[in-house]
C-alpha cells in the first residue's frame, strides 16, 4: 500500500479504518504512518492524525518508541486542531510513562485554559488530566478551578467530561 496516497485519497471514517486495519500490530507500518504524521505537508499530517490515534488506542505498544516525538510535536506552536485533538485523544486511554507525565500535564492544562481551543481538545485534555489526577492529587484544585471558570461557556461534551471528573474525585477514584 502507498500509505501517503491512501491518506490523500479520501478523508473518511472508512478510510481511517482501512489504514488502521492495514497497520494492525505492525511496528514498521505504524512507524511509516507516524513519520507522515510528523513530517509531511499539512494535509497529510492532518489526515494521518486520525488513524494514528486509533492505531495507538488499539495497540498502545506502537507508540512506545515515539513518545518523545509525540510530546515535542504537541509543544509546537500553531499545530493544526486535528493533530492536537487526535494526539490528546490517544493519551486518554493509555498508560503515559512517568517521564512524560509532567509535559503531558503542562500541555493539557494549556489546552484546557485556552479560550481559543476547540471543545474536543479541551474535553480530551480534561480526561487526560482526570486520569493523571489519580497519581497527582495536587492538580485537582487547579482542574476544578478551570472547570468552574469554563463551565458556563462550554458545550455538553465539556460538561459531561467535567461531571465525570467531579464524580471521580469525589469518589476518590
Amino acid at each position: 500500500m502507498d500509505l501517503r496516497q491512501e491518506i490523500l485519497k479520501e478523508h473518511s471514517k472508512a478510510q481511517c479504518t482501512r489504514i488502521v486495519n492495514w497497520v494492525g500490530a505492525s511496528q514498521q507500518r505504524f512507524d511509516e504512518l507516524f513519520l507522515l504524521f510528523l513530517k509531511d505537508e499539512y494535509r497529510v499530517v492532518q489526515r494521518a492524525a486520525w488513524p494514528v490515534s486509533y492505531c495507538v488506542i488499539a495497540q498502545p505498544e506502537l507508540i512506545k518508541k515515539h513518545w518523545n516525538n509525540l510530546i515535542k510535536n504537541l509543544q509546537k506552536p500553531g499545530l493544526h486542531n486535528a493533530v492536537k485533538r487526535n494526539s490528546i485523544r490517544l493519551l486518554q486511554d493509555i498508560a503515559i510513562p512517568k517521564k512524560y507525565q509532567g509535559p503531558v500535564m503542562d500541555i493539557c492544562f494549556k489546552y484546557l485554559e485556552s479560550p481559543t481551543e476547540p471543545v474536543a481538545v479541551k474535553a480530551f485534555s480534561l480526561t487526560v488530566l482526570t486520569n493523571l489526577a489519580q497519581q497527582y492529587p495536587e492538580i485537582i484544585p487547579e482542574i476544578k478551578l478551570l472547570i468552574e471558570e469554563q463551565l458556563p461557556h462550554q458545550t455538553a461534551a465539556f460538561y459531561s467530561r467535567a461531571k465525570v471528573f467531579l464524580k471521580r474525585i469525589s469518589a476518590g477514584k
